[in-house]
């Protein structure tokens, strides 16, 4: 088995990021990705005293489609986001400082629909804090044979990064990840733990590509498997730089 892609996204909900490498470290996720939200409605994210919340206190792909329009390039040096529809810039701020997170957040509040905001759009972040969908540090792993039997049950072709993955692999048979819970990925030095498979949610029946809604994934899954999970999470234990082309193999 082998690493076929890596990806990162800075801001929860918006377009991912390929990264050459990622150098990961015991106990953290990977670095800036779902550093930053775009919280929906009243203040609830105390960047003071962060704490995992539910993603519906967020701008995100599962309520939130129109944001699969928007393509986003983030400088990790300056912390920059700029934000481009068909093609064209859109909207560009620095996310550190408070003149730039306005300039994004007026941006979102002009864009998404009225019925979709419960309040002004707000950039929120913490140090060290990732607004992932589960409350621990981790990483996120998918199978593409497995994307590939998802795209043979829904019957329509499939774009993996519908399912948001940090780490794509290849070389195993489909829905083998579901055995690994409890066993070790090793990646040359790095090391990471299985501890849960990837629940899906309606999120990965908007298309990327055209931000419609086009399938319905987790229904069809749940009928045909009896479960709606694809892919699986992981906990770095060991420190070690991981790239595209590595092998991955497993031990108890």
């Amino acid at each position: 088995m082998q690493i076929v892609s890596l990806f990162r996204y800075p801001v929860k909900g918006l377009s991912a990021q390929a990264l050459p490498s990622i150098l990961l470290e015991k106990g953290k996720t990977v670095p800036f990705d779902r550093a930053y939200a775009i919280e929906n409605g009243p203040a609830r994210f105390d960047p003071e005293e962060p704490r995992y919340l539910p993603k519906v206190n967020f701008l995100m792909l599962m309520r939130n489609e129109r944001l699969a329009a928007l393509k986003t390039e983030f400088d990790e040096d300056s912390q920059t986001l700029t934000v481009f529809r068909d093609g064209k810039q859109v909207a560009r701020g620095q996310l550190t400082t408070k003149l730039g997170r306005q300039m994004l957040e007026q941006f979102f509040a002009g864009y998404m629909k009225k019925e979709e905001l419960k309040g002004p759009p707000r950039i929120v972040s913490s140090p060290g804090h990732s607004f992932s969908d589960v409350s621990e540090k981790c990483l996120h792993f998918v199978n593409l044979a497995s994307v590939l039997e998802v795209e043979r049950t829904v019957g329509v072709p499939l774009d993996p990064v519908r399912f948001r993955a940090n780490v794509y692999f290849d070389g195993a048979e489909p829905w083998e990840e579901k055995k690994w819970l409890g066993q070790v990925l090793k990646i040359g030095t790095a090391e990471l733990k299985v501890f849960k498979e990837t629940v899906r949610c309606d999120a990965t029946n908007v298309n990327p590509a055209t931000a419609q809604r086009d399938t319905t994934i987790p229904g069809t899954l749940q009928r045909i498997y009896g479960n709606a999970c694809v892919g699986i999470y992981a906990k770095v234990i060991a420190d070690g730089e991981i790239r595209p082309g590595d092998e991955i193999t497993l031990r108890s």
